[in-house]
């Protein structure tokens, strides 16, 4: 029996400027010389890295990047750290710079304090790609903490700087930086987390409440998208994670069920739209 769902997909979900910046650099090159390669995942999201792959992107780490010689490479959205560049200018490697303009802003303004002999605080995920190339702007000198409780026990200076990676939540944000002041702290916080990212933590959660059910369209891997489907989770109970309209369950539906689908800012379009035709379909 067909369940006749009604489903929407969230026009505000999908890439976000720098993933599509990244991603058209990309299949440019790919068109005209057949291959390339990308230092990392270039962007979280197992399918649409399958469909890169299959034009030619070839994914290597960073232990690859000095067995290259006179390449062309992929920097991703998420930004590199000095290094990259030095061994790039040692193996005549060109680097196609595809870095998100805010994070560069937030790289720059890190190497700015760190110059000017600040100690560093970033909020941000252990072993991100984003926050390598930040802490790097610091010779790794910056302590890097996810949670305020790792900093329970730590021996923080007195006075410090604070940065956050671009897509954290500005809420968490300000509440570390009131906590930290409220521990006795002289702290000089820098908002750098990018609007177009935080901005959908406020409309995801007003998308969820009008359906009967989410299906929230991520790869496992993306920081992003674990963050995002929690806001769903807490605005609608029916929110579903899934990678692939392979996952897609029909007992999880009634029949009639509005259903609205989203992504994180690593999710493409084409996926959420394969996923809505698997539902129309059930």
């Amino acid at each position: 029996m067909a369940l006749n769902l009604t489903v929407d997909i969230d026009k505000d979900s999908g890439f976000c400027f720098g993933v599509v910046y990244a991603i058209d650099m990309a299949e440019e090159i790919l068109e005209e010389d057949g291959y390339l390669y990308c230092l990392g995942d270039i962007v979280h999201n197992d399918e649409e890295v399958a469909r890169l792959k299959a034009k030619g992107l070839r994914i290597i780490d960073h232990a690859a990047l000095p067995t290259l010689q006179n390449e062309k490479v992929l920097i991703r959205a998420h930004g590199e750290a000095p290094e990259t560049y030095r061994t790039a200018l040692e193996n005549n490697i060109t680097l196609i710079d595809a870095s998100c303009p805010v994070v560069l802003k937030l790289q720059n303004r890190i190497k700015t304090s760190f110059d000017q002999e600040e100690k560093i605080l970033i909020f941000g995920k252990h072993g991100h790609a984003e926050v390598i190339g930040l802490q790097g702007q610091t010779n790794n000198e910056a302590l890097v903490f996810q949670d305020i409780s790792e900093l329970d026990d730590a021996d923080l200076p007195s006075s410090f700087t604070l940065y956050s990676q671009t897509t954290k939540s500005v809420d968490k944000f300000y509440a570390i930086k009131e906590e930290l002041i409220r521990r006795g702290y002289e702290v000089k916080a820098n908002d750098t987390i990018c609007r177009q990212v935080s901005n959908r933590y406020e409309d995801l959660g007003a998308f969820a409440k009008q359906y009967d059910k989410i299906v929230f369209v991520s790869g496992k891997k993306s920081s992003n998208g674990k963050v995002l489907f929690e806001v769903c989770q807490k605005a609608n109970s029916e929110s579903y994670f899934i990678s692939d309209p392979a996952e897609l369950e029909a007992s999880i539906f009634a029949v009639g069920d509005r259903v609205g689908i989203c992504g994180a800012t690593s999710t493409p379009m084409w996926l959420m739209k394969d996923v809505k035709a698997a539902l129309e379909a059930l």
